[in-house]
């Protein structure tokens, strides 16, 4: 009889990403504890997206599943900063394509022994459907966060611009996803700090998409890695 085991998506993190992840972790709660006034629905956020990233970061399935979580949070703490662009992208967009992104990657396993995905080459026609896409969802977004009266638009529409395009590439379960994740890190930096004078609190925001942007880093490195040697086994 076949004894039943529970996967650990924790035994499967390398030295370096156990650092990575309890560097985000170290430096998201001190910027939490340091602003003051701080929401707890702010800092949990960002403790599972930092969570869920690290996982992303290893073609895991688990890191696609704590997203989903992390888009419903995220879209709550944007939405009391009258950031509707940000709630609405996560909320509406973020949280469906990161769960059917769970359902695709699960479909799309790369070993039996993990939940590693396999990674795909987009061709020049998929690069060409995604950034039409992208520039429809950028042009219909811009006028439904002006008509909301969205603070700071122009910045909102770009962040929706980035998020997309990393939401749907990961999607696609492509390694770029995570350099558009970056741009969509910087974008998010500036957000949280133009908040941030306003209200110290957001702060731990602003620490959050920093090292987001660290991880998102380390991903686009491992997934080219990972990808390389999934093809030289192939």
């Amino acid at each position: 009889m076949k004894k039943f085991q529970i996967y650990n998506p924790f035994a499967f993190l390398s030295a370096f990403e156990w650092g990575l992840w309890l560097l985000s972790l170290t430096v998201v709660c001190l910027s939490f504890f340091l602003g003051g006034r701080g929401s707890i629905l702010s800092l949990i956020a960002s403790l599972l997206g930092v969570t869920a990233l690290i996982f992303v970061a290893k073609g895991d399935v688990t890191g696609q599943a704590l997203t989903v979580v992390f888009s419903l949070l995220y879209a709550a703490v944007s939405w009391k900063q009258r950031y509707y662009g940000e709630m609405i992208t996560y909320l509406g967009m973020s949280a469906p394509i990161a769960a059917f992104s769970v359902v695709s990657w699960l479909r799309h396993p790369y070993a039996t022994d993990h939940s590693e995905v396999k990674m795909e080459h987009l061709s020049k026609r998929d690069a060409f459907i995604t950034l039409g896409w992208t520039a429809a969802v950028t042009f219909l977004f811009y006028w439904i966060l002006r008509g909301l009266g969205n603070a700071e638009l122009g910045v909102s529409t770009l962040s929706v611009t980035t998020s997309f395009l990393a939401s749907y590439l990961l999607y696609r379960r492509s390694p770029y996803y995570a350099l558009a994740y970056a741009g969509n890190d910087v974008v998010l930096i500036v957000l949280w700090v133009v908040a941030a004078q306003k209200d110290a609190s957001y702060w731990a925001m602003v620490a959050c998409f920093l090292m987001f942007l660290c991880n998102d880093l380390y991903g686009f490195f491992n997934w080219i890695r990972r990808r390389r040697c999934q093809t030289a086994h192939n």
